[in-house]
């Protein structure tokens, strides 16, 4: 078998138990808040060439939102832009609301050119940093921005609150493209292969002064000495885990995926795709200038240039001619990423406790694969003239004609089918080398899996290394928060490693990385009601390896 060293934007997302739901209002108001929001192309300079990029309000990265704890906001767009476009409002549940949720085909179809629609974000128990992003081919690559979900009032954190509150939006590989990333993944998709990397990383926006014609842009964060600042860190690429340091500066994680962790020191953070981090920074060394980085960690492909940003003391000194650089752990340490990860705990007190589930009524099994697929012209540009795929258990999802939510409330038959499997079709080593090219080809099918109300539900996502293409997989599961009970390298050992799991504090995220040739284990209440109690299963997978 060939082996695969190139792939794209394989992200896996489980898209569970959408559904509508009635809350209070705001304790402030008394009717909902509604702003408006225009998606159009707008004319934007990086890397010594100007090109349009699809924005929101013509900004990028976009507009952040501010909302509190339990709070409900409608927000109106209206799509001015050349592509079909849907907004997704990542890490809220989105309880009994499924409606608006915004992945395209799944729970609305999606707001054609001219056409606008109305979005309700309605929170819950959601409290840091989350985010919103386009759930539409690539136009995610420059249409998201952050989503900040603040204490109700009357309450703090449970930190001392810091003097300054900072968002920093990792664009990295779903970041700045020289060409139109519309036509790139279009190309991509009709072509069977891989889409062109990125040019550049970016830190909100701007790729740093290590870039061609950059160096004026650079983003630049001036701190007061001695004084303490939240960093909300979102990392809003499709397929990159990304290190985050800033140089000479310990870095304290006190967050993630809106939910407290027990606080973390550390020099570096790993950030995965999608997921957020709530940071706290001391400015409590020399006034001077220190580089804030980030770079990926290795995938298939990957941009393996660096992003800066500066941090700048305030006050009276010579700034220096260069400022400090951080140690970044290298593109291929995973060990630097087992390390970090392994770190990340629930908060676990009274206010904030762990529920995790401790019987379980759903057991799921689900391998992760990059797969291909015949060519339906004379020759494609993936492996052996084929076109690139992927799958879950050997199901490549197949994108429907209407939305799947509309499809059940409407009864239309021969949408989807409720009956993807809890396990893969059968067994082999997932992770051994060269596995042989009958394993390539998966079914392919829109396949729902149906749950009952108020159940618990464990899934073990296994990588496999099918075309020696594995590597380390973003998921996210709509609508829900989960824990993650465990993590691993290898094939998963039911036997073994359950008696492993943390049912004390696992950490309560939306979104995790399943390790190069691993596996991780989660596990969840099904209390979120949806179309049928169910789960679909989506593989957005843009483009291939």
């Amino acid at each position: 078998m060939e082996l695969v060293k190139k792939k794209k934007g394989l992200l896996i997302e489980l898209l569970g138990f959408l559904i509508l739901n009635v809350l209070t209002l705001c304790k402030a108001t008394k009717h909902t808040t509604t702003i408006d929001w225009i998606v159009k192309e707008t004319s934007y300079t990086r890397l010594c060439s100007t090109k349009k990029i699809l924005t929101v309000n013509g900004l990028y990265p976009g507009p952040p939102i501010y909302m509190r704890k339990g709070e409900r906001l409608k927000i109106y767009v209206r799509n001015e832009g050349k592509y079909n476009v849907t907004i997704h409002w990542h890490g809220v549940k989105q309880l009994r609301n499924p409606w608006s949720d915004g992945p395209n085909y799944v729970t609305q179809c999606p707001i054609k050119p001219g056409a606008s629609f109305t979005y309700e974000i309605v929170l819950s128990n959601e409290e840091g940093t989350l985010w919103w992003h386009a759930h539409s081919d690539w136009s995610r690559a420059t249409v998201h921005g952050p989503l900040i979900v603040l204490p109700q009032l009357g309450k703090t954190y449970p930190f001392p609150k810091p003097c300054k509150e900072v968002p920093i939006v990792l664009d990295t590989n779903a970041s700045w493209f020289k060409g139109d990333v519309m036509e790139i993944i279009e190309t991509a998709l009709e072509n069977g292969g891989e889409p062109n990397k990125s040019d550049a990383l970016t830190i909100n926006g701007q790729p740093g002064d290590l870039y061609n014609c950059s160096k004026q842009g650079t983003f630049r964060m001036v701190v007061d000495y001695g004084k303490t600042y939240l960093l909300r860190i979102i990392n809003s690429i499709m397929n990159e885990a990304t290190f985050f340091m800033v140089a000479k500066h310990n870095l304290t994680v006190v967050g993630t995926d809106g939910a407290y962790i027990k606080p973390i020191r550390t020099s570096y953070i790993l950030i995965i795709p999608g997921q957020t981090m709530d940071v706290i920074i001391t400015a409590d060394q020399s006034p001077s200038h220190y580089y804030m980085t980030a770079r990926a960690y290795f995938g298939i492909v990957y941009d393996n240039t660096t992003t800066t940003a500066i941090v700048q003391y305030s006050g009276s000194y010579t700034p220096p001619s260069t400022p400090s650089f951080p140690n970044l752990p290298n593109y291929t340490d995973t060990n630097a990423v087992t390390t970090f990860t392994r770190r990340l705990k629930a908060l676990a007190t009274k206010e904030y406790p762990v529920n995790v589930p401790r019987h379980v009524d759903t057991k799921m099994y689900i391998t992760v694969s990059l797969n291909t697929r015949p060519c339906v012209k004379h020759s494609c540009d993936g492996p052996n003239g084929s076109m690139l795929a992927a799958s879950l258990n050997n199901i490549s999802f197949v994108e429907p004609k209407i939305d799947v939510l509309q499809a059940y409330y409407n009864r239309i038959k021969q949408v989807y089918k409720p009956n993807f499997p809890n396990k893969p079709p059968y067994y082999f080593n997932f992770t051994a080398e060269n596995l042989p090219d009958t394993l390539l080809t998966p079914e392919r099918g829109t396949k729902v899996k149906i749950l009952e109300y108020n159940s618990s539900v464990e899934i073990v996502f296994q990588v496999t290394n099918v075309q020696n293409a594995t590597e380390n997989h973003p998921i996210h599961l709509h609508g829900y928060n989960f824990y993650v009970v465990g993590y691993g390298f290898g094939n998963y050992n039911k036997k073994t490693d359950r008696n492993k799991f943390n049912l004390v504090d696992p950490p309560e995220v939306n979104t995790i990385g399943v390790p190069t040739n691993g596996w991780a284990a989660i596990r969840f209440r099904a209390d979120n009601p949806g179309y049928g109690s169910c789960i679909v299963i989506w593989i957005d997978i843009p483009a291939g390896a």
